[in-house]
């Protein structure tokens, strides 16, 4: 893996996030990925468990999001290797049922030969409100 694969594959991901085409989810994973939701979770393991998650209503951290909801913006923060870690931030817009919020992330990945996620674990820090 490289940055500019990285860049690659992290537009895929947001792609897949926003379209929950479940072909372009499972291509972003190695058949025994392992996905972590939060550091502290045991992963979810395999593709077909990854891509269900994403798929089901609630089935992930918060459910499916509509992809009018939110804008992301992810690129590489470092590559060794196999190794790769990429920071983002993702924004929800504020509805008449939810306020908007602002989610700092920092991805840490590691990658097989063909350029698909074996291990992904996400740190995810939602920005304090304003008015705090």
């Amino acid at each position: 893996m490289d940055r500019d694969g990285l860049q690659r594959w992290l537009d895929r991901y947001v792609e897949a996030w926003r379209t929950y085409d479940p072909e372009l989810i499972g291509s972003l994973f190695s058949d025994d990925a392992r996905y972590h939701y939060h550091p502290w979770d045991d992963p979810l393991v395999g593709r077909a468990a990854i891509v269900q998650s994403w798929l089901e209503p609630g089935g992930s951290v918060s459910g499916r999001d509509d992809p009018r909801s939110w804008h992301a913006r992810y690129a590489p923060l470092a590559v060794d290797g196999a190794v790769a870690v990429a920071t983002g931030i993702t924004t929800y817009v504020p509805t008449s049922r939810a306020p908007g919020r602002v989610y700092r992330n920092l991805w840490v990945m590691r990658f097989d030969d063909d350029d698909r996620c074996t291990d992904f674990t996400e740190w995810c820090m939602q920005e304090p409100d304003e008015a705090a």
